[in-house]
């Protein structure tokens, strides 16, 4: 299992669009072959800034997701609402503690 951080930054007008779509649409991200978590954070200083936090399986999950019709229809829609181009990463998890 791996996870993946992406950083959106939006400009501010758009995040009430941006937060609809993204409640339309989290339940199909989540049930994603591979996908076993799906989490949005806001920051808490800069309000335009968010955090997509999600668990894969595999890598080959993630990228059979980003090739998928699905992802073309998120990705199309929230891009146009950037106002900064968005980072990635991916990460092993080394140690969790609940």
């Amino acid at each position: 299992m791996f996870i993946r951080i992406v950083k959106m930054s939006f400009h501010k007008e758009n995040i009430p669009i941006f937060l609809e779509n993204f409640d339309l649409i989290k339940e199909k991200i989540r049930n994603a072959e591979g996908n076993g978590l799906l989490e949005l954070y806001q920051d808490k200083n800069n309000p335009c800034i968010f955090f997509t936090y999600s668990f894969w399986e595999t890598e080959n999950d993630l990228e059979n997701y980003r090739k998928s019709a699905l992802f073309d229809e998120v990705w199309s829609f929230t891009k146009k609402l950037f106002n900064d181009k968005p980072e990635a990463w991916s990460a092993d998890k080394l140690v969790s503690l609940e």
